[in-house]
């Protein structure tokens, strides 16, 4: 993936700029994802000198210099080879978005898919903003909710500019010339010429306002298994992760910081880390510190020899205990009303039946991502570079930029494949540890976090504290419905804006939009933020916490109501017909009723949960087996799922498998614990992840649906839990009403 340059740009968003021709030939197209509102071309006579094919970044500054009051966050440029490049600002971190986007693209354009390029696009909010997140974010599952219509539109604007340029080559109708895989052709007169012979043509003409776009019966592409684009580089190595970055005499440095959030180092033993062979530099700075070398292991040793010694601060006595104990405090206050249907609270009080009263908790959880955290900086008096794997390049420049007091267009983020995102990659805690230590540097470093550092040092998913209460009648059925979540707000930090009325829109998200149909219904928010803890996302920070609540609320409903889990769900999705959908799939495909095959000397359960999140419907059965010691065995996992129009179904398959693993391996054994302001969990060694031998069975059933596309990077983590935790019911009669399932079983 090459880097291209980074250019100061109008905030203006409208949906159409122009094409230009590209410097050495070719063809040029910016446009924006925002959607249509105004459209405009700048006029011939205005043209400038076209930009150079290789930096679409200063192409853009020369574009809006040609329209003002236009602007554009996506680029595609179509070169005399005819190879098809996206520009777009989305981040590749597994999820299969650098395979979807170019489809979506390429259905429209009629490309040869393996002949689209993509390439992310530089840091700068300003220009390359995402429509639903509000900034230069990958993140929430939004890739391909954000840009299934306008690519798709643009690709169609490329596709009639080449066609007439053919058919006004050849003198025909434009709409006697045919596209196919990249090729134009004209068939009663036996002529063919491929796109890039046709760019310059194209790029004088002037694009249409509208486009007819393809009716799903038609896409030879989109919703057609795939194979991953960046499957070859991953496998012979070619692909650039950000631990990859090499640059000359860099040193690599390992890091120590203070156990203790917000304290400060005490004392470091230099000389004697400087007497390790290979070891060049130890650079302190408030919390922490770094010792750079020739290579890691020189580093590491360095580190160890220096044994830096830290005042703990404020924090020494925070204590998880602790923690809890004022949650279970403040969650008795009311809330921030995030919905109010009916009056929950008199009719929990109210008429025949009886109320049920519980509480749910979910722990810390760390992100522990697959390639450790790191970081390269190159900063100089003139510049900073910046290389590294990140969801928010724009925010990695900014910090930079502030910590420096450069200016922005001085600090260049140099963005590469990450290994493994699940929210921790939103941050840039790193990169702003990164260059600190960098200012204190001789010449360029990379620096790497060890898992113990990374896991002790991360940016937590909160702990959170449900009150549920519900009111079953006579009947059994729900009548009143009561939730209040206790929590810290992600969003209060991340993104003020978000927050409205005091309520955390993602600490109550698949809780606040209840897919049952019960009469009352009433859900608050109450912020609290822990001491000696930062809070971040976590794959679906929200949902994965909720979804979990609910959906074993629920389970205690229909059990109370002495009715089948299944059946009783049934009851209450009448008016969630996706929702009963997916629920009915699953059921079906997973054999609801039917016994499991038996698993000596262990107890068998099933369960069940469904969602909506991330604008996606699901539902999962889980198969488990418990031993006498609480040991629990994940079997068999079967998901069904409606997100609309899908792209690219192995893709689907796949984000629904992994966050499968990635949320059972949570569930089951997942927790951060503090005690003195010391975060207890170092390694995999004690925040298990599950292994090849303990995965279960997965089957994933898509549903052929053409509604607008939902989210998938995430449901998949959110579902498991809830399902997990009540076929561990359906075993053992032991309700988990408190996270990892693993060590409740152990007290129980």
């Amino acid at each position: 993936m090459d880097q291209i340059t980074n250019e100061p740009v109008s905030n203006t968003r409208r949906q159409l700029l122009k094409a230009g021709a590209v410097g050495g030939g070719g063809l040029l197209f910016g446009f924006s994802l925002f959607g249509c509102t105004k459209q405009g071309q700048a006029p011939a006579g205005d043209r400038k000198e076209p930009p150079s094919e290789k930096a679409v970044g200063q192409a853009s500054t020369a574009m809006t210099n040609e329209a003002p009051g236009l602007a554009h966050d996506a680029f595609i440029r179509v070169d005399r080879d005819g190879i098809v490049t996206l520009v777009i600002h989305k981040v590749e971190m597994g999820q299969g978005t650098f395979t979807s986007l170019p489809m979506l693209l390429a259905e429209e354009l009629g490309a040869d898919l393996s002949k689209v390029k993509l390439e992310q696009a530089p840091a700068n909010n300003a220009l390359y903003a995402d429509a639903l997140l509000g900034g230069q974010v990958t993140g929430g599952s939004t890739s391909i909710r954000s840009t299934f219509k306008p690519l798709r539109e643009a690709g169609a604007k490329v596709r009639t500019v080449l066609v007439q340029a053919a058919a006004k080559s050849w003198n025909v109708d434009p709409g006697e010339v045919k596209v196919v895989a990249g090729t134009l052709r004209h068939e009663a007169s036996n002529r063919s010429v491929h796109f890039g012979q046709v760019a310059d043509a194209a790029s004088q003409l002037k694009f249409p306002a509208e486009v007819k776009l393809k009716d799903a019966s038609q896409f030879a592409l989109v919703g057609k298994p795939v194979k991953r684009l960046d499957s070859p580089a991953k496998v012979n190595g070619s692909a650039q992760f950000g631990i990859d970055a090499r640059l000359p005499n860099m040193g690599i440095a390992a890091v120590a910081a203070s156990p203790v959030l917000g304290g400060k180092v005490a004392a470091v033993d230099e000389q004697k880390a400087m007497a390790v062979k290979g070891v060049r530099q130890v650079l302190r700075i408030e919390g922490a510190v770094a010792v750079v070398a020739d290579h890691f292991w020189a580093a590491k040793q360095g580190l160890a020899a220096a044994a830096p010694r830290f005042d703990d601060g404020p924090n020494a006595n925070v204590s998880l205990a602790g923690i809890v104990a004022d949650m279970m405090k403040v969650s008795q206050n009311a809330g921030a009303v995030a919905t109010n249907k009916g009056d929950a609270l008199k009719a929990l009080d109210a008429g025949p039946g009886r109320r049920i009263d519980v509480i749910y908790e979910v722990p810390f959880l760390a992100h522990a991502t697959m390639e450790p955290m790191n970081c390269t900086v190159d900063l100089k008096p003139d510049g900073c570079d910046i290389w590294v794997g990140t969801q928010v390049p724009a925010l990695a420049q900014g910090a930079a930029a502030k910590i420096t007091g450069l200016p922005l267009e001085k600090v260049r983020v140099h963005n590469h494949y990450i290994g493994g995102g699940f929210g921790r990659r939103l941050e840039v805690d790193n990169v702003i540890q990164a260059v600190e230590f960098a200012k204190l540097a001789k010449g360029p470093i990379k620096i790497i976090w060890t898992r113990e550092e990374d896991i002790q040092h991360d940016m937590y998913r909160p702990y959170y504290v449900d009150r549920m209460s519900a009111r079953i009648d006579d009947k059994g059925m729900p009548v009143a419905w009561f939730h209040r979540v206790t929590g810290s707000s992600i969003m209060a930090r991340f993104a003020p804006p978000m927050v409205k009325n005091g309520v955390d829109p993602d600490a109550v998200e698949a809780a606040a939009d209840l897919q049952y149909s019960i009469p009352a219904v009433r859900v608050e928010y109450v912020r609290h933020e822990p001491p000696g803890l930062a809070t971040a996302f976590w794959r679906g920070v929200g949902p994965t916490h909720n979804v979990f609540v609910v959906e074993s609320f629920i389970d205690e409903l229909a059990y109370a109501s002495k009715a089948d889990p299944v059946a009783f769900r049934r009851s209450l999705l009448q008016k969630s017909p996706r929702t009963l959908a997916v629920l009915n799939l699953a059921a079906e495909k997973a054999g609801w009723g039917k016994p499991l095959k038996p698993v000596a000397g262990r107890k068998l359960g099933r369960g069940v949960s469904t969602q909506f999140a991330f604008g996606s419907y699901m539902a999962q059965v889980a198969e488990v087996s418990v031993g006498p010691d609480g040991d629990v065995r994940l079997h068999r996992v079967v998901c069904a799922v409606d997100c609309g129009q899908n792209v690219n179904p192995d893709t689907i398959v796949a984000q629904m498998e992994g966050g499968i693993i990635f949320g059972a391996s949570a569930a089951l054994w997942d927790e951060v614990t503090v005690e003195k302001g010391r975060v207890q969990q170092m390694n995999f060694s004690d925040y298990r992840v599950m292994r090849m031998p303990e995965s279960p069975a997965v089957e994933v059933y898509i549903v052929n649906s053409h509604d607008d596309p939902g989210g998938i990077g995430e449901p998949g983590t959110a579902g498991i839990g809830p399902a997990l935790a009540n076929a561990v019911f359906a075993a053992t009669g032991k309700r988990i009403r408190k996270l990892p399932i693993g060590e409740q079983l152990k007290k129980a």
